[in-house]
């Protein structure tokens, strides 16, 4: 069927997936943090600490929608990741006692691909890129049966996705939100539930700028994939389930520089002794650079997404 025709993640979508999910996930903490700690001023920031999620990112909401909304057969369940889906459908496949096969690119950290491995995942690492890693999984649910669980482009992931704003709106209700954007389930099932609440704004590495291209197109493109936050930022091309989302409800996109997604975890280290990994400063880094400005009074929200890293000591 094409895209197209298919039925848009809605917000009554993510509030049944949150549902599902919330006995086994968890609500992280959102901290309101002065910004002139971080050498702004004149609006307020509130930090959501998904980083602090089971698995160590968002990615774990998504992981057990789909494996409580879909009947995976006893082969059980197959995805590719840059890491963090891989950690969050292992540790979702652990916690429902479903085996799991997990493909990784080279390029994942290896913090990430030991902890796959540690969740009891039959882990294969396979090409430079995502992209291979997930040829390699559709091709191994083509002939095992297993059941797919896409990093971003899935209804049940969007759902699971999304849960994070519903969330985030209850503890902090911020004007604008700051969101790191790789394949878009994130910022696609955030958009559904914020429709015509507030701002959403996709903060995305100049070194993959993969919304920002499909927005001026107008569709999904191939877009640059390197850049510091590759494990997590740089699919070849955003989803097409979120993309009529994005295109709808995603106020602008933000990109930044590597240099300023590092700057974002030192600074995050050292005035909050956060251990973000790339992709989870990313949002901060479009505040820090000037990427984004916030109006005077604004409430601005940043999502901490990911936590996955080996390094603790950023300065």
């Amino acid at each position: 069927m094409p895209v197209a025709a298919l039925k848009l993640t809605c917000r009554q979508d993510v509030e049944d997936a949150y549902r599902q999910i919330v006995p086994h996930v968890r609500r992280t903490p959102v901290v309101e943090v002065d910004p002139r700690d971080f050498g702004l001023d004149g609006f307020r920031l509130f930090l959501k600490l998904e980083l602090m999620q089971h698995g160590g990112s968002f990615k774990a909401r998504g992981a057990f929608a789909n494996l409580l909304c879909r009947r995976a057969p006893a082969v059980g369940v197959v995805a590719a990741s840059g890491g963090n889906h891989g950690v969050a459908v292992a540790f979702a496949a652990h916690r429902t006692g479903i085996p799991a096969t997990i493909f990784v690119p080279e390029v994942s950290n290896p913090a990430k691909i030991a902890a796959i491995r540690a969740l009891g995942a039959d882990t294969r690492l396979v090409g430079q890129r995502y992209d291979e890693a997930r040829a390699a999984a559709e091709a191994h649910a083509e002939a095992t049966g297993a059941m797919s669980v896409h990093a971003y482009d899935s209804h049940e992931t969007l759902c699971g996705q999304g849960t994070v704003a519903l969330e985030f709106e209850a503890q902090a209700a911020p004007d604008t939100v700051l969101v790191a954007t790789g394949g878009g389930g994130l910022i696609g099932g955030m958009a559904a539930y914020l429709a015509g609440l507030r701002r959403l704004v996709a903060v995305e590495p100049e070194a993959a700028p993969t919304l920002h291209m499909a927005l001026k197109a107008g569709r999904p493109v191939e877009a640059p994939a390197g850049g510091v936050a590759a494990d997590s930022l740089a699919p070849r091309q955003v989803g097409e389930r979120m993309f009529p989302l994005a295109q709808r409800h995603v106020t602008r996109s933000a990109l930044v520089t590597d240099a300023a997604i590092v700057e974002a975890q030192k600074r995050l280290w050292t005035v909050c002794r956060v251990a973000a990994e790339p992709a989870g400063a990313a949002a901060l880094a479009a505040l820090l650079s000037g990427a984004y400005k916030p109006d005077r009074g604004e409430a601005v929200g940043v999502l901490i997404c990911g936590g996955n890293t080996d390094a603790v000591n950023f300065g």
